[in-house]
């Protein structure tokens, strides 16, 4: 080949190559940091909903009452700029789901917002039934299709004499599974953090963190699971086995500062 024609070609190969990085056809496909560890699964039917971790339908509950919020196929982040697949919860009392999901909620006693990526809040409702439900919406408050079901509850008193701010300490806890629960694959280890605030790596938020799990096997060495997507909880598939687990809350304005630790569970894993 003459040396010219091999110059070209060689010049349209470089010209290729730089097209298609340039296109992302060589990059590798992008996951998100939770998804690295390769126990960690979706949800069930890729579920996206809101709920209630420590309140049920029908409860009877006095006020002060400290009420906790999970969340399932989505994360949580304030509401300083658009974060893909993050929100921040709003608790409805005694309201229907809106009718235009294309609005933003509005701000009033029965549309309470939490837009600084809370996971509770303390209820100071007097005696009476109330209808709760739990709504995820963007940073602009406007409704992303992630809510929970309605539940009602009961306040059979209020305890005038207890401060609502005594509910709140700050610590973390694996909420699921419960200390010796015998489980079967794929499953949820939901965490709750009090006195922080959860976001997306992404945001940098003072009082804002993220979790970061640790699952030993027994005789093994402990996998590490970082939630930098702001979720609240995580699903698994493990293999069989017993294991001990125990959740971290991550500085998200200081990378790798430990804020809090929570106690070990220990859970089996059935083949």
């Amino acid at each position: 080949m003459p040396i010219r024609h091999l110059i070209t070609v060689v010049r349209s190969a470089a010209l290729w190559v730089a097209l298609a990085f340039s296109i992302g056809a060589f990059a590798p496909p992008a996951r998100a940091a939770e998804t690295l560890h390769p126990w960690v699964v979706p949800a069930p039917r890729l579920a996206k909903e809101a709920y209630f971790s420590n309140l049920k339908d029908g409860a009877t509950i006095e006020t002060p009452f400290l009420v906790k919020f999970g969340l399932t196929g989505m994360g949580l982040a304030p509401i300083v700029k658009p974060v893909g697949k993050t929100g921040h919860h709003h608790l409805l009392v005694n309201r229907e789901l809106p009718m235009d999901f294309s609005q933003p909620l509005p701000f009033n006693d029965q549309y309470i917002h939490f837009g600084k990526g809370q996971m509770e809040s303390v209820l100071a409702f007097p005696p009476g039934k109330y209808t709760l439900r739990l709504v995820l919406a963007d940073d602009k408050h406007i409704p992303n299709f992630v809510y929970s079901k309605p539940i009602t509850v009961t306040v059979t008193k209020k305890n005038e004499a207890v401060d609502p701010k005594s509910l709140i300490s700050k610590s973390v806890a694996i909420l699921q599974p419960a200390p010796g629960a015998a489980l079967t694959a794929p499953l949820r280890i939901a965490f709750h953090v009090s006195g922080f605030n959860v976001s997306n790596t992404a945001l940098s938020e003072k009082g804002s963190g993220h979790f970061r799990l640790r699952i030993k096997p027994d005789g093994g060495r402990d996998e590490v699971i970082d939630l930098v997507n702001g979720f609240t909880e995580t699903w698994l598939q493990p293999p069989a086995g017993s294991y001990s687990a125990r959740v971290e809350f991550i500085d998200n304005t200081a990378p790798d500062q430990v804020l809090l630790t929570s106690p070990a569970v220990a859970f089996s894993v059935a083949k």
